[in-house]
């Protein structure tokens, strides 16, 4: 993607913070007041930067819009959004608290059905998503345009990148006070030679990435693209990158793991880049079900954080919180790991352990939970329905972070999970699949 039509691709995924514009008594904007603040993306003496109202202009961002003030409080300055389903919302309450969005426009994906060979439906998105767009453009809070999320995901039809380059050159005509981007499921040569081609009139390229962050910079520069990015999502390994037991799950991490991963992948994708990375969005700042109720939302369902806010907080600041989650030093069923492929027989009693580090926690308690395995696996993204708990299973539960627990009955595929939760609401979590068989 370029700046104009001879200028490399982009990554874009950032926000601007927002200080413009002023609000009523109930915390939404006052519209008759209000006027966007300028977003541009600068090239000069060799490095990129966004700018914005002037000034550099670093993303620090969550992905999701959850807990809007402990984001701040962690050091991030954006959120990012993946529709215009709730914008006036986000958009008021960001600039509440100090902070930027990156607002998505949702485009039709072939892997749903949209036909980007269908002119009329084609010209109706148009049409939905300028309206969208002069609802919003003077919002103050507003950073950067994001022209749809993972289109390339699973397509065979590349006239889509047609279809956002003419939204993108509407957009560039109706608001010239914010950068555009499109946002891609991670890079291929393909790909982004494609988007270089056909799409000139975005800012940047956005990517969501995983297991590949700190090889992004490389592999931008191997095919042929030397230009800016933002990485619009990035987190722990995604659960099509992770080894699986012998009847086929993914084995997740530990948010232990993933803490550790966050700040590894940071540093080489993202801080490793400093003249043409733009900043990034975590994901998921929020919960969702996706493969598990865990697997890539830093807050639990009730709204703890984890420890990967912690360890986003040091990414942003270069500080720990005072108050740090506990970790997971080692966790075990039947004294074997998830990467052992743990079977046991219907209706056993068989022991969990957990060994907790407990860091700057003084006191914490343990919760238990046995899932079925998922069956409602999308891709994508997509929304997926959380599995309903087993109970009546639970025999004993140990100080010392033992349980022992009887095995379901009816044979097939489930997973143990723990959760760690501090006197100051900072979780740890983990969970480890295991194989029902019949007696």
């Amino acid at each position: 993607m370029q700046r104009n039509p001879l200028s490399l691709l982009i990554f874009c995924g950032s926000l601007l913070l927002s200080g413009c514009g002023q609000t009523s008594s109930n915390n939404s904007i006052d519209h008759a007041k209000a006027h966007a603040v300028k977003s541009e993306l600068q090239f000069e003496q060799g490095k990129y930067q966004l700018l914005r109202d002037g000034q550099p202009y670093f993303v620090k961002g969550g992905g999701g819009s959850g807990d809007m003030q402990l984001l701040k409080d962690s050091g991030g300055n954006s959120v990012r959004t993946w529709s215009t389903e709730n914008a006036q919302q986000v958009l008021d309450n960001a600039q509440k608290h100090g902070l930027t969005v990156m607002m998505g426009l949702r485009m039709g994906k072939e892997r749903h059905g949209f036909d980007y060979d269908d002119k009329q439906a084609v010209a109706e998105q148009k049409e939905r998503i300028k309206q969208e767009v002069l609802k919003y453009k003077d919002h103050p809070a507003l950073l950067i345009w994001a022209i749809g999320n993972e289109l390339d995901l699973f397509y065979k039809n590349t006239n889509v990148w047609y279809a956002v380059e003419d939204i993108a050159k509407m957009i560039k005509q109706l608001d010239p006070n914010h950068v555009v981007t499109t946002v891609t499921a991670g890079v291929d040569k393909a790909k982004v030679q494609l988007i270089m081609q056909r799409v000139p009139s975005i800012d940047y390229l956005s990517v969501n990435t995983y297991g590949g962050l700190e090889a992004l910079p490389q592999q931008l520069f191997d095919y042929g693209y030397n230009g800016a990015y933002l990485v619009s999502e990035w987190g722990p390994t995604g659960h099509w990158e992770v080894p699986k037991t012998d009847w086929g799950v993914p084995i997740e991490q530990t948010s232990t793991e993933k803490a550790a991963s966050y700040r590894f992948r940071y540093q080489g994708g993202i801080a490793g880049a400093p003249d043409r990375a733009l900043g990034s969005y975590a994901f998921l700042w929020g919960q969702k079900q996706e493969t598990t109720p865990t697997w890539y939302g830093v807050f639990t369902e009730n709204g703890h954080p984890n420890e990967v806010v912690d360890s986003l907080q040091y990414l942003w600041t270069g500080q720990w919180p005072e108050h740090r989650a506990p970790s997971i030093a080692d966790y075990t069923i039947n004294n074997k790991h998830a990467l052992d492929s743990i079977h046991v027989k219907a209706g056993s009693i068989n022991k969990a352990l957990v060994a907790i580090n407990k860091n700057s926690a003084d006191k914490y308690q343990i919760n238990w939970e046995i899932l079925p395995e998922s069956t409602d696996i999308k891709s994508g993204g997509d929304r997926e329905s959380r599995p309903q708990p087993v109970t009546g299973l639970f025999e004993k539960q140990g100080l010392d972070g033992s349980l022992d627990f009887r095995a379901p009955g009816q044979s097939g595929g489930y997973r143990l999970f723990v959760s760690v939760l501090t006197e100051d609401n900072k979780v740890t979590n983990a969970n480890i699949p295991f194989y029902v068989d019949a007696e």
